[in-house]
């Protein structure tokens, strides 16, 4: 393959990116700004909140949808695998089956360290030094 064969997939790139471009200064250029009370108030399903919320939200569900998003990607590899699968040969299935052993052990070192628990004070790191009356309940 030439540089002549990724001349259209970078002609692609850069009207991508000027079509991005030019649309983001358009809409700073064009755009009315005449912000009201109402406008500025955070939107959520159309009902205005009334108070703060207790909480913050969770890091615990960001670290799952992170974790599902990795362990989503390799379906993309494991699809591009197959589409090829007999023009790999042995070679495929010995690089597939070792991407497939170190995602297991990216899941097992995840599930140790106990990014997929969300009941937190059944963790042994929780209650040796957070929560000590939290063993003796749980006994």
């Amino acid at each position: 393959m030439s540089m002549n064969d990724y001349l259209p997939i970078a002609i692609m790139f850069l009207l991508a990116m000027a079509f991005a471009g030019v649309s983001l200064l358009l809409s700073r250029f064009i755009s009315p700004r005449n912000p009201t009370p109402e406008k500025l108030e955070p939107y959520e399903c159309g009902i205005v909140p009334l108070q703060e919320p207790v909480q913050r939200f969770p890091v615990k569900f960001y670290l799952v949808a992170m974790l599902f998003v990795i362990f989503d990607i390799e379906i993309v590899f494991l699809f591009a695998w197959a589409v090829r699968f007999e023009q790999l040969g042995w070679y495929g299935v010995w690089a597939i089956g070792l991407f497939t052993l170190l995602l297991v052990e990216t899941l097992v070192y995840a599930w140790k360290r106990g990014a997929l628990d969300w009941n937190v004070s059944s963790r042994q790191r929780y209650r040796r030094v957070v929560a000590p009356e939290a063993r003796e309940e749980a006994a």
